[in-house]
């Protein structure tokens, strides 16, 4: 399958790569520095009259054909590595009682080892019924992978949905690095061609915008996750392995790179408004109002994993206690926007001001819509 491999060295590299990104994000800052997700630019329009009761707010949304009690994912994190295990476990027994979605990290470290296919499969022993995402990076479909083991991944976890990762920054930075895209979007249209499951492309924190947008609509995927710039920097976490490594170059590049791409509120918006296709926004989101900001622009579902990672480490009920704080969040936001449904949420009234108003505009996008739609906005 896919590249010879030298005896067990690629595989355990690739594994010990998933424990320095694991133990990186636990323990230092990855977060963007000097660029925002553009959610600080978006005000939804507060209703002092919003004719509705807290408690008769309804999360629910239907997407990828699957039932969500609220529009939340939480991104593919990890997998890969025994440190995985225990967090994959924790978020899937979270993600199953509330009703929810996760992703998995990349499996290409069980597809070259399948000693580690239990710290995926365990998602779907924990969560029998949630939608869950197998994962896998352009780069492996490009050079290794074809589609024998496109559903291999899928079936490893009983997958809903099948994720390719598009990280071109992170290769380019990563000291052991795979830049490898030429002909990536023939091999997505081969797997949203050949799986009966949906394939959801993925940024990995800098962003889609309008212009591979459309070309992977054109390619036939089923949704996009944007992914944007404001929240995990996938270079500031190549550019930590890289110092701790002594290679100069890719730490400099990593440093130099580290807040690049676009910001997730405008990829959202050009995603949605190129597309039609389902938006999933994440990158930076980190409050059930940057929920609600997202479904605003026009995303289906959020997406978020940093703010997951520690609460995993430490167990399930951490978890389910952080996703429940985001859904208070995200309801308190629909009762004093007098959305009564995710629909309303969509069609209610918002402001975009500033650094992403400026940017969307240069774009060629017509905000007002956004400002005078909806009405009263109540469902």
């Amino acid at each position: 399958m896919g590249r010879e491999l030298s005896g067990e060295v690629e595989p355990r590299r690739v594994e010990e790569r998933k424990m320095d990104h694991i133990q990186i994000c636990l323990n230092r800052e990855v977060e963007a520095k000097n660029i925002t997700t553009g959610f600080e630019d978006i005000f939804l329009i507060h209703r002092a009259l919003p004719e509705l009761n807290l408690d008769e707010i309804d999360l629910s949304t239907e997407v990828f054909g699957h039932r969500f009690s609220a529009p939340i994912i939480i991104s593919s994190i990890t997998g890969g590595a025994e440190e995985a295990l225990k967090i994959n476990a924790s978020i899937a027994e979270a993600v199953e009682e509330l009703g929810l979605g996760m992703g998995v990290g990349s499996q290409r470290a069980a597809l070259e080892n399948p000693n580690l296919r239990r710290t995926y499969s365990i998602v779907r022993r924990k969560a029998p019924t949630a939608f869950l995402a197998a994962n896998i990076g352009a780069p492996q479909i490009v050079r290794d992978y074809k589609v024998q083991e496109l559903k291999v991944a899928v079936d490893m976890i009983e997958a809903d949905a099948l994720m390719i990762h598009l990280n071109p920054l992170q290769e380019a930075i990563q000291p052991e690095g795979e830049a490898l895209y030429s002909g990536v979007l023939m091999k997505i249209r081969e797997a949203a061609e050949s799986l009966d499951i949906p394939v959801i492309v993925k940024e990995t924190g800098a962003g889609i915008a309008a212009e591979d947008a459309r070309m992977l609509k054109e390619a036939g995927v089923a949704g996009i996750d944007v992914a944007g710039a404001g929240g995990t920097s996938w270079a500031a976490v190549e550019c930590y392995r890289a110092n701790q490594k002594g290679d100069y170059f890719s730490e400099e590049v990593g440093r130099q790179f580290w807040d690049w791409g676009v910001p997730t509120a405008v990829c959202v918006v050009e995603a949605v408004q190129s597309t039609g296709l389902p938006v999933i926004a994440s990158g930076g989101v980190r409050s059930g109002l940057d929920i609600a900001k997202a479904l605003g622009l026009g995303a289906e579902l959020a997406g978020f994993a940093l703010p997951i990672l520690k609460p995993a480490a430490e167990g399930s009920g951490a978890v389910k206690r952080r996703i429940n704080l985001f859904i208070r969040q995200l309801r308190t936001s629909m009762f004093l926007v007098g959305a009564r449904s995710i629909e309303g949420l969509r069609e209610a009234p918002l402001v975009i001001l500033g650094r992403t108003a400026e940017w969307l505009k240069l774009r060629g996008y017509n905000l007002e819509s956004y400002a005078r739609r909806g009405g009263r906005g109540w469902r």
